[in-house]
This record gives structure tokens, sequence and C-alpha cells, in this order.
């Protein structure tokens, strides 16, 4: 009797499926991206700068030490607790502004804080420093940026709301959708940014990694 040939499997096929699988997964895969903070560094200043002279209460120093414990003029603070500090801090309004063009500073008549004379004079004069640990996790410190960021947004979105009607956040996406050729739009974008300047600086870390 006729010994039975096995047929061959043909494999060309399961390539074909393994191909398409492949393909699938690198499609539907999520890929972790890292976090972080879109922020224009500032200018290296001339080496002949003078810098101004800062009063104490301008200044809201803010310090993270290597076990991620928050620090606030000196004072320990909550994180959740930080974005309402420093929107007191910014929109105090207790005195006179910097110069502007030449024409001298007056006080803030949009500011809703307490006035306070110990408390920051006026919101383009108020500067919110942060110093950390160089063994500070990343993470940390990313997220007191972004309650520093939230403080400015939301004070800019206040004061549009009541100067244009809208929050900034629209006015930036009209601006946006314009093409940005809408001058009036601009205007008002530069009008709501110079009210709250992001007045922001990094000292040196500190400590040893």
């Amino acid at each position: 009797m006729a010994r039975r040939e096995n047929p061959e499997i043909n494999a060309g096929s399961m390539a074909d499926i393994a191909f398409l699988l492949l393909i699938f997964f690198l499609v539907t895969t999520t890929m972790d991206v890292d976090s972080g903070i879109s922020k224009k560094l500032a200018e290296k200043p001339p080496a002949d700068y003078d810098p101004p002279k800062i009063k104490e209460k301008n200044l809201f120093q803010i310090s993270i030490n290597r076990n991620n414990e928050l620090f606030v003029d000196g004072d320990v603070m909550e994180l959740k607790d930080l974005k309402a500090a420093a929107t007191k801090f910014i929109d105090n309004g207790g005195g006179i502004g910097n110069p502007v063009n030449g024409v001298p500073g007056k006080a803030c008549d949009y500011c809703a804080g307490d006035k306070s004379e110990t408390s920051s004079d006026h919101p383009n004069k108020a500067i919110i420093s942060i110093e950390s640990d160089r063994a500070t996790e990343y993470g940390t410190y990313v997220t007191v940026q972004n309650e520093l960021l939230g403080a400015y947004s939301d004070l800019r979105n206040k004061l549009c709301q009541k100067k244009y009607g809208m929050s900034f956040s629209e006015l930036e996406k009209s601006y946006i959708d314009s093409g940005r050729k809408d001058e009036s739009l601009k205007s008002k974008i530069v009008d709501i940014k110079s009210s709250y300047p992001q007045i922001i600086t990094d000292l040196d870390p500190t400590g040893t990694k």
C-alpha cells in the first residue's frame, strides 16, 4: 500500500496575519510621554546690566526641599493652597506699579486683592521666585509650576471676561482662528498679558544629588 504524504502547511497566510497584528498593536498602543512645561526662557542680560532693587514685599519666595516639602516665604504650605496664595499675592495691588513707556506708574485699578501694605504693590512688580533642591522630584517641580501658571490664567480670564466679555482662553482661540491677523484681538491679548505679566524666576538648585 502506498504511503500517504502529509500535506504541508502553508505558512504564507500566517506571516500575513502576524504582520497585520503587529500593525494593529502599533496603531492602538498608547505611549507614555514625559511631562513638561511650556515656558520661554529669559534672555541673558548684558555684562553691564544693573538689576533693579526689589522690595521684599514684592517677592513671593517658594522653596522645595529634597523631601518635596513646600515652603512659601519660609512657612510650610500644602501644595493645594499654593494657587490661592499666589493669586492673592499677584492681585494684591497695594501700591504703585512700574513706569510703562515713560509714563509714571500708578495704582492697580483692576486688582481685586486686599491692597495690603505688606504684600505686592502691583502685578507688574509681583515677582515669584522658585528654589528647589537637586534631589527634588521633577513631578513636584512641574506641579508647582502648573499651580503658579494656573493662578495667572485665572486672573487673566477674570479680567478679560470683565473687560471684553470673554475669557482670555476664548480670546486667544479667536485670535488663532483669525489666522493671527485680527489686530483688534491682538491688542486685547497684549492688554491682558501686560496687566498680569508672568514674572516667575528659577534660582539655581541647592544641595547635592
